[in-house]
């Protein structure tokens, strides 16, 4: 259990980059704000508290890589790294301008700190799959983290990384999936209903955890037991809301996926966050 001042700690970072994903969706009139906003604590927690990572030494052999597969929310992985000082956040200004450092997806070598280039769904989990299993042939101590949507889990390249990972008992790999129940075109019970998640999973050779995804003492109590089972791939079950801690006409929206918001949106926004 962490100590209450870490947790508020957590929690002021978690309003910071809350702020700089409203002002990047206002400024570039960007989509993606929703799920952006709703994967806000697990990536707090992992670069704050859990991953091996060096701002100094970003590509440092020995440490962890996130494979960050939603990667049309890059802003959220964007306002992340600056905050934990891999660049500058007067880059942050550039996210999907003319001569900006930051794509809309997020895209290796555009700045420090992004591992892959990602953006076509369903093909991350294969790529962290991938840096597991070469790890292992290597005997390598990193970890390897790998964020993706509910949504992706309608591809079956997904299924298929989940497979492999489970066949060949990779520890070292650890799925966050960011189950906010919402997706492009409706919710995800009604596009193609993933229930019974947790068991499907299980079923292909995964330990399966289930978290409130904005909950920090959930989220690392979780994190920190990794690998949970010797020779399984983990997965958290991220429970989250999609929007949270943006306009309250976000909240647990479709519309979360593609609406900018307005000045007088993003300022509302801001002011809920007592950061103005």
């Amino acid at each position: 259990m962490l100590s209450t001042k870490r947790i508020d700690f957590l929690k002021n970072q978690a309003k910071k980059i809350r702020k700089d994903i409203i002002e990047m969706s206002l400024r570039a009139k960007s989509a993606h704000t929703g799920g952006a906003l709703s994967c806000v604590e697990i990536l707090v927690s992992l670069y704050f508290e859990i991953m091996n990572i060096n701002p100094q030494n970003p590509y440092g052999k020995e440490r962890d890589r996130l494979v960050f597969s939603k990667a049309h929310d890059a802003k959220a992985l964007y306002a992340v790294l600056a905050e934990r000082g891999f660049f500058d956040k007067k880059f942050l200004e550039g996210y999907e301008s003319n001569n900006g450092k930051l794509p809309g997806h997020s895209t290796r070598h555009c700045v420090s700190g992004v591992e892959v280039s990602a953006g076509s769904l369903g093909h991350g989990l294969s790529m962290a799959m991938g840096m597991a299993y070469a790890g292992k042939i290597d005997s390598k101590k990193h970890r390897i983290f790998c964020i993706i949507s509910d949504g992706e889990c309608d591809e079956g390249s997904t299924w298929e990384a989940i497979l492999f990972a489970g066949h060949h008992k990779l520890d070292n790999l650890v799925a966050i999936v960011d189950y906010n129940k919402l997706q492009g075109f409706g919710h995800t019970k009604d596009v193609l209903n993933l229930e019974p998640f947790s068991k499907k999973w299980g079923s292909f050779g995964w330990e399966v955890v289930e978290v409130d995804g904005h909950n920090f003492n959930e989220l690392i109590t979780a994190f920190k037991k990794i690998s949970i089972k010797k020779n399984k791939p983990t997965v958290i079950i991220a429970h989250t809301i999609k929007g949270l801690g943006g306009v309250p006409i976000y909240v647990n929206k479709i519309s979360s996926q593609y609406k900018s918001p307005t000045q007088e949106e993003a300022d509302e926004a801001i002011r809920r966050l007592s950061l103005k």
